[in-house]
């Protein structure tokens, strides 16, 4: 489709009686206002590519086994602990997927793929490895009150006596900041078994994305005057969010993660919609827009084109995600790890 016919088709959207922003402001709430149940506990499977291919398998199996992990919570965890690089070192000698520090690993490191060899550099040892560390965690503090995975979690970071000496999560900030990642990462790498909630700042991003439409395309551009208000994608779906006052990372693929993600047949407005030529990893986004409805999505296309209206049932789309307000505070807080 030209983009010209996109402009008519979109045109005829808002030349409905009522304004297109009344008629999302409407719709949106009034899918607020029947919100989605729990999902009811039991085991959470991934979402589609949301971990890396090659790490699927390994995280949807050792994501079960304990009570308290289940796949996307390990997923999240790890996507905390390295963003899925292997090779991820830290300035404190924390090694690989996992971020084991070699006395840990001596200790609780597992021979994963059984070749005979515990490495920390290689998932297939150390994913399993994380796993079999969160259960054994989760038993050493299962007497301390509270959430059982949250202790879990601050027993990792803090470790064990730090639960038990407080009778739960520890009063350190990064500990408690660990937790709260983790745990609020856990939806955006979830499969959603029901129907997740709108987002109240829809309106309002697409508000100020619609108000964007006609500028040209900058690489690496965010808005500011010295850039003459120009954008890429994911600049302009970062600054259509902080309009509504959530945070987003600057890069497509790491927006993905600031909440869950409905399924195309269940979109409204304000989602962001992503495009990849790898449709099993999150990491391989390129592309991001910010859905309007009718299958049409308002993005900052590539170099040599102006902020427009594109349909998003192409070859290459992805997938979306809801966008809430703890996905984004979230995200700033793993971004600081």
């Amino acid at each position: 489709m030209t983009v010209r016919k996109a402009w008519i088709v979109a045109g005829a959207v808002f030349a409905a009686g009522v304004s297109f922003m009344m008629l999302l402001v409407a719709g949106v709430y009034l899918v607020a206002g029947n919100p989605a149940e729990g999902d009811g506990g039991g085991t959470r499977t991934l979402a589609e590519g949301a971990v890396p291919a090659e790490y699927q398998p390994l995280v949807q199996r050792y994501g079960n086994m304990c009570p308290a992990i289940n796949p996307a919570l390990l997923a999240a965890q790890l996507y905390q602990e390295s963003g899925f690089n292997p090779n991820a070192q830290s300035p404190a000698a924390a090694q690989g997927i996992a971020q084991f520090i070699p006395g840990t690993w001596a200790t609780h490191g597992v021979d994963g793929d059984g070749d005979g060899d515990r490495d920390v550099w290689d998932p297939n040892d150390a994913i399993p490895s994380a796993a079999s560390y969160d259960c054994a965690l989760a038993s050493y503090v299962e007497d301390v009150p509270g959430n059982a995975t949250e202790n879990m979690l601050a027993a990792y970071n803090a470790g064990a006596y730090a639960v038990i000496r407080y009778g739960g999560v520890p009063p350190y900030s990064e500990t408690q900041n660990y937790v709260r990642t983790i745990t609020t990462l856990e939806d955006s790498f979830a499969a959603p078994v029901t129907r997740v909630d709108p987002s109240e700042q829809a309106a309002t991003a697409i508000d100020y994305a619609q108000k964007k439409l006609g500028t040209p395309y900058l690489w690496g551009g965010n808005g500011t005057a010295d850039q003459g208000g120009r954008f890429d994608c994911s600049g302009l779906t970062k600054a259509a969010y902080e309009s509504a006052g959530i945070t987003l990372p600057r890069v497509a693929n790491d927006q993905y993660n600031a909440g869950p993600h409905p399924p195309r047949d269940e979109l409204l407005p304000g989602d962001l919609v992503f495009f990849s030529d790898d449709l099993t990893d999150s990491r391989a986004i390129r592309h991001v827009g910010i859905y309007v409805g009718g299958g049409y999505m308002i993005d900052a296309p590539r170099p040599g084109a102006v902020i427009r209206f594109d349909p998003i049932d192409t070859p290459d789309y992805f997938g979306a995600t809801r966008v809430t307000e703890d996905g984004g505070a979230a995200l700033a807080m793993a971004g600081q790890g």
